[in-house]
């Protein structure tokens, strides 16, 4: 198989196709679970010509079956976030490296080095479970910053209030990351004018909130910090993903 790094080298649509069918046939070759899948949905190996041939592994594997290559052996184990009782998915990560590289240089090409931004997290529901691909990748760009006031808030708003002060008034570049619920939770008692502030919500009411339309919520937190967008995070932990959405109705989705 391709060496993975080849990927974020990728031009053209020939490109994309050749590697995504060596991915296939690695992962038909060593992946018991997805061998299996492919035999019994009955998708012969030469009817697979281009990769919107591959057939893909439902979610649902990812809860019940141990989805890795033979021989390899998973460094992280990711999981999905979920309701309470519900059976979550999990990722066996043979090599986090991709997924490090993946993050780091989607956040570079959309918002800069990262040296140069204070990361702000409210996440408490992430921050309350263990396996969350979303805290790694947050505590990864935290290591990363120069900023001293890069930190998660849990439930502590008062203190996320005066450091985003701060940060405004030292004209610190600044992302804040928050699990919907809790940004809207947030600004019912600290909304402020903040128009340089790119506010990341990655999605969820978690069972704390009724839920609400992208746009309405969207549009409570403009209207809170007199910012002119929000952007979007969404990552899924079965595809090694992240997503983002950054400029109205324009939506950008590199994948891991």
């Amino acid at each position: 198989m391709t060496n993975w790094t080849d990927f974020f080298a990728i031009q053209t649509e020939d490109d994309f196709n050749q590697h995504c069918l060596e991915t296939y046939h690695f992962q038909l070759q060593h992946c018991q679970v997805y061998r299996d899948y492919v035999s019994l949905i009955g998708k012969e190996k030469n009817q697979v010509k281009h990769y919107t041939d591959i057939p893909f592994l439902p979610i649902e594997f990812f809860k019940t079956q141990k989805v890795l290559a033979a021989g390899m052996a998973p460094q992280i184990v990711f999981s999905s976030s979920g309701t309470t009782g519900m059976v979550t998915s999990k990722h066996l990560v043979a090599d986090v490296s991709i997924y490090e590289h993946t993050f780091r240089r989607i956040f570079e090409d959309f918002y800069g080095p990262i040296t140069d931004i204070a990361v702000l997290a409210l996440l408490p529901s992430y921050l309350e479970r263990n396996g969350s691909s979303l805290i790694y990748m947050i505590d990864d760009l935290m290591k990363q910053s120069k900023q001293t006031e890069s930190n998660y808030f849990l439930y502590n708003h008062q203190e996320l209030y005066d450091t985003l002060v701060q940060l405004k008034d030292n004209g610190t570049k600044t992302i804040l990351f928050g699990v919907t619920y809790a940004l809207l939770d947030f600004i019912e008692q600290y909304a402020f004018e903040f128009p340089e502030l790119i506010i990341m919500e990655t999605g969820g009411m978690k069972g704390k909130r009724k839920e609400m339309v992208k746009q309405e919520i969207h549009q409570l937190l403009e209207d809170a910090f007199k910012v002119s967008g929000i952007h979007s995070e969404y990552g899924m932990t079965e595809l090694l993903s992240q997503g983002t959405l950054r400029v109205k109705g324009f939506s950008i989705c590199p994948n891991g």
